[in-house]
């Protein structure tokens, strides 16, 4: 069998060239209509910077059995049709979450463009954190 191999930089690209990635302004339009925003920071992050209001905590290693529109440990609350944005620390990590989402049926699932700390420099709304990660 043949291994191909590439960088982290393709890997990403290759992750980003399934997404309809947002900003942080269109993230916020998609949370008030009801959008999921699942935030896949350590605890450390969330406690120092704050959180999105409203978003959900979800430990990266756990994200794919809380969000599996079909799975039997899925959080309630969302279908396969729900947008659900995903937010890190910079907008690296959540390209990787959100293309495995979208993998898993959620056609609307989509990362935020340079992460929670895109979305505090905008302006846009920030709560104390940190709110426990869904277990």
């Amino acid at each position: 069998m043949t291994r191909v191999t590439m960088s982290v930089e393709e890997f990403l690209a290759q992750a980003r060239a399934e997404l309809d990635r947002v900003d942080p302004h269109r993230a916020e339009e998609l949370r008030r209509a009801g959008g999921l925003v699942i935030d896949i920071r350590p605890e450390v992050n969330r406690a120092a910077e704050g959180e999105i209001p409203g978003s959900v905590p979800v430990e990266r290693i756990h994200l794919e059995w809380r969000l599996d529109p079909n799975g039997a440990h899925r959080i309630p609350g969302f279908t396969a049709d729900t947008p659900v944005v995903v937010v890190c620390n910079e907008g690296y990590a959540s390209s990787l979450a959100a293309r495995d989402l979208h993998r898993l049926g959620l056609r609307n699932a989509t990362d935020l463009i340079g992460g929670f700390r895109a979305w505090a420099a905008a302006g846009l709304p920030v709560s104390a954190g940190p709110t426990p990660a869904v277990p």
